[in-house]
């Protein structure tokens, strides 16, 4: 088993973030010796520089023209003119260009409309809608009244077969908290208007699913009469961590930085933080990835910052599976998209060796362990066994081209089909405003609202006018 942070990049970042810093430079040239913190813009080389986040000694602008992807390096151009300097420091600039303004909402609101137009991520917002939790916590098995896509599934997958699929499941997952995850989000195995096969692709779906679920949550003990790919959803905890254990994948909760503020850690009555280890049939971990799945189940990050056991201990066991197939982690596309065919790999995808079928899905969970050497890693192998096994037993055809596996297959890059920007940072213009970009910041594109709250925090001078809602 093994526990998967669903936003990687994330992770990268706030390796950097979470570190003491020293004094941040001011000098207009970069000087490899200094230690320069979020905000800070410096010249080198006669181009200008803004450090993302924490930036240690040695940490070169340099690295923006030769590192693979943006988030490794903590430093992206600014626009020509940027002030030099580092913010809250007392000098040298720091501040978004231009000067102390007024700008209407309803501008706000149609720049966001322009910049989020783009055909894929209309796709991605209709992949990632959800139910109302009302409407989920009625769903149970053979209610009439069960959303479509809840009873497709149930026409797949009945209690019995739930039964003899997962007979070493621990009590926490039940064949309702199934329903119920499935349910949450009305596309998975939903319908479609276009002619392809919802049928189908739900039964893929579920194959696939599984398939990880085995692999993720799996007992893995060859000597039982069970299967190795029935042996899945042994494990609602992180193997070797209880509720109540602290330091568990909370190392971060105390550092300074967007990150802990947007996802702020749930503290105990002495003031330690609450431990975000795996949890559930996805392992979710970390609070960066708890405050995401909270908001998407709630409308608030904090319900699971604060009570992270409702993971591992209700029906959401099984929704931060639904919830991690639904959202893409660009430049990676989500699961969804790869298994019903809205993600087409265009030539730097093919180039790479990520070409629709299950191995890509592998691609995606635990790509940068399982996939790209030269034989198939053994947990690849595993999950191709379990996917082959829930492919017959489900009835889904796998053709003799599919690529099961990931070897040889590199990793999605910002070049690829799926690299959808959908975070907004400041666009360092003049012009009150944020840009989508591929890296993750505190705003997202998916989420209305986030734009103005990325303006108003970028341009702290520019007063926002209400002209929408009087």
């Amino acid at each position: 088993m093994t526990s998967i942070p669903l936003f990687r990049r994330v992770r990268l970042a706030l390796a950097l973030v979470g570190t003491a810093t020293a004094p941040c430079a001011f000098a207009l040239d970069y000087d490899p010796a200094a230690t320069y913190t979020a905000e800070c813009v410096v010249t080198y080389k006669q181009d200008v520089f803004r450090a993302r986040w924490w930036a240690g000694p040695g940490d070169s602008p340099a690295a923006v023209d030769s590192v693979a992807n943006p988030w490794d390096t903590p430093w992206e151009r600014a626009a020509a003119g940027t002030p030099v300097g580092c913010p809250d420091t007392g000098g040298g600039g720091g501040e978004p260009p231009g000067t102390p303004g007024d700008v209407l909402l309803s501008t706000l609101l149609a720049d966001e409309a322009r910049l989020t137009s783009d055909p894929l991520m209309a796709a991605v917002r209709q992949s990632i809608r959800t139910l109302d939790n009302a409407s989920v916590e009625a769903v149970a098995p053979g209610r009439p009244r069960n959303p479509s896509n809840v009873k497709r599934v149930e026409a797949i997958v009945d209690n019995a077969r739930f039964e003899y699929l997962f007979p070493l499941r621990a009590p926490e997952y039940t064949y309702r908290g199934l329903l119920q995850a499935v349910a949450k989000f009305p596309a998975v195995c939903g319908d479609y208007t276009d002619g392809r096969d919802a049928e189908a692709i739900c039964r893929k779906t579920l194959a696939t699913m599984f398939a990880h679920f085995a692999q993720e949550t799996g007992a893995h003990e060859a000597w039982r009469p069970e299967e190795e790919y029935r042996q899945a959803l042994a494990y609602v905890r992180e193997m070797g961590w209880n509720e109540g254990d602290r330091n568990g994948y909370n190392g971060e909760c105390g550092s300074a930085g967007w990150i802990s503020e947007t996802w702020p850690c749930g503290t105990y009555p002495d003031g330690s933080y609450k431990s975000y280890f795996g949890r559930g049939a996805k392992q979710l971990s970390y609070n960066y990835n708890y405050g995401p799945f909270s908001e998407a189940m709630y409308g608030d990050v904090g319900v699971l910052l604060e009570a992270p056991e409702r993971v591992a201990d209700t029906w959401l066991n099984l929704a931060s599976a639904t919830f991690f197939f639904s959202y893409p982690q660009p430049p990676k596309p989500s699961m969804l998209h790869v298994i019903d065919g809205t993600w087409v790999p265009n030539a730097a995808d093919l180039a790479a060796g990520l070409v629709p079928g299950f191995g890509v899905t592998t691609q995606i969970i635990n790509g940068g362990v399982e996939c790209g050497g030269s034989a198939e890693h053994a947990q690849s192998a595993n999950r191709i066994a379990y996917y082959r096994a829930f492919a017959a037993t489900l009835g889904v055809p796998v053709p003799a081209d599919e690529v099961l596996g990931c070897k040889g297959m590199k990793q999605f890059a910002e070049g690829g089909a799926g690299a959808l920007p959908i975070y907004w940072e400041n666009n360092w213009t003049a012009t009150p405003g944020c840009k989508l970009v591929g890296y993750q910041t505190a705003f997202s594109g998916l989420k209305t609202g986030d734009y103005v709250q990325c303006v108003r925090k970028s341009f702290p001078d520019v007063e926002i006018i209400d002209d929408v809602n009087p």
